[in-house]
């Protein structure tokens, strides 16, 4: 047990009864009260921190246990480090970003109208949370010096009450929670995720007794639920901050709320009313059905996985059967039926569900996968990972963490350019120069931009990268498991509090011989699990070269055995190039593949082609090599896949053509990681082609 100290005011929060926060005309914020109390509590400092879940197979490590050291995570996580968390600080602390600024003005400390869209508190809480996570690995107090100043700032906007959403502070002809499309919930989600985070890493209680004086506003305001909050909660952020300010303080009260915010959707007479007039209703907001009972995935894609991945943090703590039947029937339904071969969710920007509501960036009729025109928006994708790696801790299947793996190298990346300064919102899998009136779509852009309007997916996007260490293992109950593969050092405790330390050499994604050494560890027996992506197939595994059996692919190896100082485990998995096809029913893309290498999906852009070649005249053929090359001097160093291709060199130019043996001509190309596309200049790109065979 570690000992936490906790300022008298944030203890008696904690009870329900403390005293608010001094909230003057002139918004000063009154002195710290230096006496402190002692509470004991376990050493308990996980991202999803589920250390004393009851209901959870895999537990997570404490954030700064994993530090990744060398290959591809390590550089995306310099990056972001050096390079995207300032950037991105600069635009929200800024008058470009405003994020800043609307907390000043509704702090009293600044003139000014609120700038951005209802929810772009939110946004800055998620780049707080990243500043946080780079500062558990790099301990650099100027980060925390600086969030200091900021939540000093936050703290003088809060109101009296609790309440916090600074347009509507800002604002004087809008009241609280008076209509659910001004994103409150989501906000407030954010905002308590960031505050348990930071406090996790800080031991500080000064963004903490902000979120718990805001969670207490919330209690107090939704039980019981009155009649024009009923269908409140639908960017269900505030599930997964609740729980884990639950977590943090043990104060049941926050896991009833986050519980009740379940049990709300799905049970009241969908209507248009004065609390969601100028938003969808419906299934875009999934009220149609009770998550219980709910058997596909319907409506905005980032509302509907936030809901799913705060269902099992619920579940982790309540057992309760009915949701994890639940969200095992909608992973099965997102994963098999309404997901791209990036890991890529939302198919649309506008649309209908299966029961004909209207929806926006969001799921629509199963298998429909356009590619041009698909909106997989950053954050939606950024959501599977969150959603799948909570599945993963819940269940121990591996195939979550295939999932997870898939968003983080492909679909989770597209969103941010090689230099960490530029954005996509949206992320489709082909592009055609002139196919797209871009001037009349509102989060769409020919190229990436240096700044969103709506900035939700770029903080979201940066916070992942940033905490991707403490998604690398997991603890299970007598050892560690290996998520994901990477030059790496790992520090923890087991779940029995004995040390271990291991380091992992590997150029993962890139190579898929993976070393892990045991530096430090208990003379008694433990396990190690190393999970097999399913795509590795005929996968070797050998303890200082003795080799291990029965390794099947799609599942974790497990190992156990008593280790010592100096142990080596090696994991060979083969990393062959291969053609990747879709379900029949996937109309777009029949007689066409895509290209996949171990966990990483490629594409052929225009850069890669002779010049006036459109994407569409270009065809693979099925019968030529392809051979994987590393370029170093390419977005930082990637393997490439060099093939030839053939392109047609006849035009098409009617809606409908009569058919003719097509003029092909050879041409040797490589393609590209999807990821790093639109790195050089505006262009066209393709992931899925048609294909010949000789």
């Amino acid at each position: 047990m570690n000992k936490v100290l906790v300022t008298l005011g944030s203890f008696a929060l904690l009870l329900g009864c403390g005293s608010e926060m001094e909230n003057t005309a002139k918004k000063e914020k009154p002195e710290s009260d230096t006496r402190t109390i002692t509470m004991l509590k376990d050493n308990n400092r996980g991202i999803v921190n589920n250390t004393n879940s009851p209901h959870v197979k895999l537990k997570s490590i404490d954030i700064g246990d994993c530090r990744w050291t060398e290959g591809f995570w390590a550089d995306k996580w310099r990056t972001a480090e050096k390079v995207m968390i300032p950037y991105m600080g600069t635009l929200l602390k800024g008058d470009i970003g405003h994020g800043y600024n609307n907390f000043k003005i509704a702090a009293g400390l600044k003139e000014g109208e609120h700038k951005g869209f209802w929810w772009h508190d939110g946004d800055f809480y998620k780049w707080m949370e990243a500043s946080v996570y780079i500062y558990a690995i790099n301990k650099d107090e100027q980060i925390i010096n600086e969030l200091d100043e900021i939540i000093e700032v936050i703290g003088m906007a809060q109101q009296e009450d609790g309440y916090l959403s600074t347009p509507i502070i800002i604002r004087d002809d809008i009241k609280p929670f008076s209509n659910r499309r001004y994103h409150e919930l989501y906000n407030s989600g954010h905002l308590l995720t960031s505050a348990c985070i930071h406090h996790r890493v800080t031991g500080k209680t000064n963004f903490l007794d902000i979120a718990i004086k805001h969670a207490n506003y919330l209690y107090d305001l939704f039980t019981p639920i009155p009649d024009h909050l009923k269908r409140f909660g639908f960017n269900q952020t505030q599930i997964m901050g609740l729980v884990e300010l639950y977590r943090t303080t043990q104060d049941k009260r926050y896991l009833a709320l986050a519980e009740q915010f379940i049990n709300m959707r799905g049970t009241y007479k969908i209507d248009d009313d004065e609390t969601t007039k100028g938003y969808p209703i419906g299934d875009m907001v999934q009220e149609r059905v009770p998550l219980r009972e709910e058997t596909e995935a319907v409506g905005h894609a980032v509302l509907a996985l936030y809901y799913y991945a705060g269902a099992a943090d619920v579940y982790a703590e309540t057992g309760e059967k009915a949701l994890l039947d639940a969200l095992d029937r909608l992973w099965e339904n997102v994963t098999h039926k309404k997901m791209y071969v990036t890991g890529a969710v939302g198919q649309t920007h506008y649309g209908r569900s299966s029961r004909l509501d209207k929806i926006e960036e969001g799921f629509i009729d199963e298998y429909m996968m356009p590619n041009m025109t698909a909106y997989n928006e950053t954050c939606a994708n950024i959501c599977n990972s969150m959603f799948n790696y909570r599945m993963l801790t819940l269940s121990g299947d591996s195939k979550h963490g295939d999932i997870m793996e898939l968003v983080l190298h492909n679909s989770g990346l597209s969103g941010i350019g090689i230099e960490g300064k530029d954005y996509y919102y949206s992320n489709p899998l082909r592009k055609i120069d002139g196919a797209l009136d871009y001037e009349n779509m509102n989060v769409e852009f020919p190229e990436r931009q240096p700044y969103l309007k709506c900035f939700c997916c770029p903080p979201n996007l940066v916070r992942t990268i940033a905490k991707s260490p403490g998604w690398a293992y997991s603890k299970s109950e007598n050892g560690i498991a290996v998520n994901l593969y990477g030059g790496n050092t790992l520090e923890t405790t087991l779940l029995d509090g004995s040390e271990i330390k291991l380091s992992q050499k590997s150029d993962y994604p890139w190579d898929g011989a993976v070393q892990i050494t045991i530096e430090e560890s208990k003379s008694e027996p433990f396990e190690m699990l190393l999970r097999i992506p399913a795509w590795a197939k005929g996968s070797k595994v050998t303890i200082n070269g003795q080799p291990v059996e029965n390794i099947v692919a799609g599942s974790f190896a497990r190992i156990e055995r008593k280790w010592s100082v100096g142990d080596v485990v090696s994991l060979e998995m083969p990393m062959e190039v291969k053609f990747i096809e879709g379900h029949p029913r996937i109309e777009e893309v029949r007689n066409q593949v895509a290209i996949k290498r171990g966990p990483i999906v490629y594409c052929l852009e225009s850069p890669d082609l002779p010049k006036e070649t459109t994407i569409t005249d270009v065809y693979i053929s099925g019968s030529k090599e392809l051979k994987p090359k590393f370029q170093t001097d390419l977005f930082g160093g990637v393997t490439t896949i060099e093939t030839e291709v053939m392109i047609r060199k006849d035009t098409l130019t009617d809606m409908y053509n009569e058919v003719s043996k097509p003029i092909l001509e050879p041409f040797r190309t490589n393609f590209i990681p999807y990821y790093a596309w639109s790195n050089r200049g505006q262009g066209e790109m393709t992931v899925f082609m048609p294909i010949i065979w000789d």
